[in-house]
């Protein structure tokens, strides 16, 4: 089978190696092995960026609809990604820094880091600076669920959390605990 480049109906174009049936299959060579894991999980990342999707869990590998399907199964050669290939990848987004495991102490689900925390941090200062909201509470609905939709709409909290640990690092934000779920509090930057 020839390689070829196909472009899904959201417009995310798969790589050429998504048509070759040894991509599906964990390979043994450790060296093939490395270069497999890499398309992988720039793939992954990438379509995650595209997508807008923040989780990826192993029982995703079982299933031939829903938001990862279009990667995780190739219906033109009928093969799929198996789950323990899949926890394998998982655990490599982890180790990267790339991913990490939420909730905490289990291993088949993770939240994805196709943005870092620093540039997650970012878009959270620039959004709050651009909708004129510097120096006020928020809530972490009114970030995650704006009036307008921004790329912070439907961010998972433990991520926003994570984006706000960097900005009160650099001191540029507080966070206020609260009944409600709490909120933040962005200061104009100080740099």
């Amino acid at each position: 089978m020839a390689l070829r480049r196909r472009t899904l109906p959201s417009g995310f174009t798969l790589p050429s190696i998504h048509s070759l049936h040894p991509f599906f299959t964990h390979q043994t060579v450790p060296t093939t092995l490395a270069v497999q894991t890499e398309h992988w999980t720039r793939l992954i990342l990438s379509y995650a960026r595209h997508a807008r999707l923040f989780t990826l869990g192993v029982e995703d590998a079982d299933l031939k609809t829903g938001p990862w399907a279009d990667i995780l199964y190739n219906p033109e050669i009928a093969r799929s990604v198996k789950p323990a290939h899949l926890e394998s990848l998982i655990a490599t987004l982890v180790a990267q820094g790339k991913a990490y495991y939420d909730p905490p102490k289990q291993t088949r689900t993770v939240l994805l880091l196709w943005r870092t925390l620093d540039e997650w941090a970012e878009v959270l200062f620039t959004w709050a600076s651009d909708t004129g909201q510097l120096n006020t509470i928020l809530t972490f609905y009114e970030i995650q669920e704006p009036e307008l939709k921004s790329e912070l709409s439907g961010i998972p909290t433990p991520l926003l959390r994570r984006a706000i640990q960097a900005l009160i690092k650099s001191s540029r934000a507080q966070l206020i605990d609260g009944t409600e779920g709490g909120g933040v509090r962005i200061f104009a930057s100080t740099r």
